[in-house]
C-alpha cells in the first residue's frame, strides 16, 4: 500500500492485521516520513504497538485494546494529517530501516 486517507486508514490497519502471522506487521508513517506508528503481531491475541514521533513509547496491548489505543495514537502522531503511508512489515527488522525523508 502507498498513500492513504487518514479517514479509511484506521480500518485498512486493522483489517490487513487480521491477515498477518505473528511477526509480521504494519508501519504506518506521516506524509514526510518522520513520525510513525508501527503495529507488530506479537501472538494471536497480542500486538506491539511502537509510536516514534511526539512520543517515544511502546505499549504492549490485547486485540480488543488495539483499536482504541491505534486512534489515540493516530489523533496524537498525525493531528492535521489527511493522508497516510502505509506498508506491510516482513519481520521486525524494518522497524530499523531509516525511510527516505522528504
Amino acid at each position: 500500500m502507498a498513500l492513504v486517507n487518514i479517514e479509511s486508514a484506521h480500518r485498512k490497519v486493522v483489517n490487513a492485521l487480521k491477515k498477518c502471522i505473528p511477526g509480521q506487521g504494519i508501519e504506518m508513517l506521516s506524509y514526510k516520513r518522520n513520525r510513525g506508528i508501527f503495529v507488530i503481531k506479537a501472538d494471536n491475541d497480542e500486538y506491539r504497538l511502537v509510536e516514534r514521533g511526539y512520543l517515544q513509547q511502546e505499549l504492549h496491548v490485547t486485540e480488543k485494546q488495539l483499536s482504541r489505543q491505534l486512534k489515540s495514537m493516530m489523533n496524537r502522531e498525525f493531528p492535521r494529517s489527511r493522508k497516510v503511508r502505509i506498508y506491510r512489515m516482513e519481520d521486525t527488522a524494518c522497524l530499523a530501516l531509516n525511510r527516505k525523508k522528504l
